[in-house]
């Protein structure tokens, strides 16, 4: 058998079509990708668009100018527009997704550019970068917000910055201005934030911030004094020159300090202080409990005035706070209220009655006697002062207490007052003195005398006394006439009487030169003195008998029995 091999068949090859994509269609694929991606990316991080009002634009350009926190690009200014009472400028705002939650209604905005503000220059940055808009977010809780009026100049804190706010009260504000510092023992641990106005602007509540930790230090007896300026002193040792610092020098500050040992606890936020003027009146005021006292006058309170000392026993423990008049319905009178607060501890050893309740010790000692008096302590300046004293004789009186303060019973002894008083009556008493009908009785008694010695009887009696003088001269003519022989005889003997004695006088001077008391000559005198003394009394008789009878030296004596 024959095998054949029959030849294989050839494949037959198909033809299948299929559609393609160019790819030139690629390009525009991928463009559209990243272009979708790239908003949907825009669109993600974009955030809420805000407007800020400021009163003007300076420095702001739209489509370039940020915003910016901690140097963190927050937003760009897109639209720059005038509000429509042409009042102010609108800045609208894209802000950034991570700017919402910070976007509350107590956030602060503000343009940041080069300036001088609190003593210190901000802004240096933005000459080479250009203005852009500051935000300082606060970290307390509040509510979302997208309209905002943005603050003309930048907040002296950052929200972060940690410490304690007070509020520091004073009569007035000085050269004390925002971003003044704040010193502790020479070291600035603070700022002032602002200050707002009291009632009808009687006073003013300075904002004081106290950084940590040194907010530790601020108790509720701590003293605050305005610490601007220079004080220049001239005392006993020279010139005191007393500054806190230079900037306090320019920009105003204050400074407080606390007792070493602070019995008080720590001071809360926005605990009230008062501000005193200057460091010499906290040093004055010093550190402790203060008993608020109230006094009511009756009389004048001229020269008294808020911040006048209150004395006890001619020491100052405390200050006037207020002076003022009201009707007291009670005695029907116009009375001057003087209120005034003393320092407790500057008692010495008052501390050792803390545990009694307050007022204890002064209602005693208003009870002894205690009184309120107004004391002028110059007669130059006119001022006066409340002194305390302990007033004998006084009524009896108690402390009474309303609320916090305590009335102390007044006194109008003491003082150079009570001398003006007592001469104020004596003058009261001089005016009352009739000097009209006086001068009327001195008058009627003149007369009445001007017509008794004109009268008759003064005449009469004038007559008699001249005759009389007239017989008297006849006597003495008829005396001098019989006794003139003695009476030349007399001065002979008076020129040896003066003799005599002058020859004793010297001897009694020669005795008392050259000798002693129990000389000879001392004893001769002895026995002289009287023999002196017996010859002038008969010198004495003698001149008495001729006297009595001149005839004697004609006659010689007669045996009449009378001598």
């Amino acid at each position: 058998m024959t095998d054949t091999i029959e030849p294989a068949k050839a494949p037959t090859a198909g033809v299948r079509q299929r559609r393609r994509i160019p790819l030139v269609w690629l390009v525009p694929v991928l463009t559209g990708l990243i272009a979708a991606w790239l908003a949907w990316d825009t669109f993600s991080k974009r955030g809420p668009t805000i407007t800020i009002t400021f009163e003007t634009a300076a420095g702001l350009t739209a489509g370039q100018s940020q915003l910016r926190y901690r140097n963190v690009v927050m937003g760009t200014v897109k639209q720059i527009a005038v509000s429509p009472d042409l009042a102010n400028v609108v800045v609208t705002v894209e802000t950034v997704r991570e700017a919402e939650p910070l976007l509350t209604d107590k956030t602060i905005f503000w343009v940041v550019k080069p300036q001088l503000f609190a003593g210190n220059v901000t802004g240096l940055d933005t000459l080479l970068s250009g203005s852009y808009i500051g935000m300082r977010p606060s970290p307390d809780k509040a509510n979302a917000r997208r309209d905002f009026v943005g603050n003309q100049d930048p907040p002296v804190l950052q929200a972060s910055a940690k410490g304690t706010t007070y509020k520091l009260e004073t009569k007035r504000l000085g050269s004390i201005s925002l971003g003044s510092p704040i010193f502790f023992r020479d070291i600035e641990v603070g700022t002032v934030l602002g200050w707002d106005l009291g009632d009808l602007a009687s006073s003013v509540a300075i904002h004081a911030f106290v950084r940590a930790p040194y907010d530790k230090y601020v108790h509720e007896d701590t003293s605050f004094w305005n610490a601007s300026g220079l004080s220049v002193k001239l005392n006993a040792s020279g010139i005191d020159v007393q500054i806190e610092s230079l900037r306090a020098l320019l920009l105003g500050g204050i400074a407080f300090d606390t007792a070493t040992h602070p019995k008080s606890p720590l001071a809360a936020s926005h605990h009230r202080f008062p501000l005193y003027p200057s460091l010499d009146v906290a040093k004055s005021a010093g550190f402790g409990r203060q008993l608020e006292l109230l006094s009511n006058f009756s009389g004048s309170v001229a020269g008294l005035a808020a911040g006048a000392d209150v004395t006890l026993y001619g020491l100052k423990v405390g200050e006037v706070t207020e002076v003022s008049l009201i009707y007291d319905p009670r005695s029907e009178a116009i009375v001057a209220p003087v209120r005034y607060r003393i320092e407790a501890d500057r008692i010495t050893g008052i501390a050792a009655a803390e545990n009694l309740p307050p007022g204890t010790i002064a209602a005693a000692m208003v009870k002894r006697g205690l009184r309120a008096t107004l004391q002028a302590p110059s007669l130059i300046s006119g001022q006066k002062i409340v002194a305390l004293e302990m007033v004998p004789d006084a009524p009896p009186a108690e402390l009474v207490q309303q609320g916090n303060v305590f009335i102390v019973p007044s006194s109008e002894v003491g003082g150079f007052d009570s001398i003006t008083r007592s001469a104020n009556e004596l003058l009261s008493k001089i005016n009352r003195i009739d000097f009209d009908r006086i001068g009327k009785s001195i008058a009627g008694a003149a007369a009445g005398l001007n017509d008794t010695m004109n009268g008759p009887q003064i005449k009469k009696t004038l007559a008699a006394l001249e005759g009389a003088m007239v017989d008297a001269r006849d006597v003495m003519r008829k005396l001098d006439d019989g006794a003139t022989p003695a009476l030349k005889r007399l001065p002979d003997i008076a020129v040896q009487l003066q003799e005599t004695l002058t020859r004793a006088n010297r001897l009694i001077g020669s005795l008392d030169r050259g000798y002693g008391d129990q000389s000879k000559f001392h004893r001769d005198i002895d026995r002289l003195m009287p023999q002196l003394t017996e010859t002038a009394r008969s010198i004495r008789a003698l001149s008495d008998l001729l006297s009595r009878h001149p005839e004697a030296l004609i006659k010689g004596r007669t045996n009449t029995g009378k001598e």
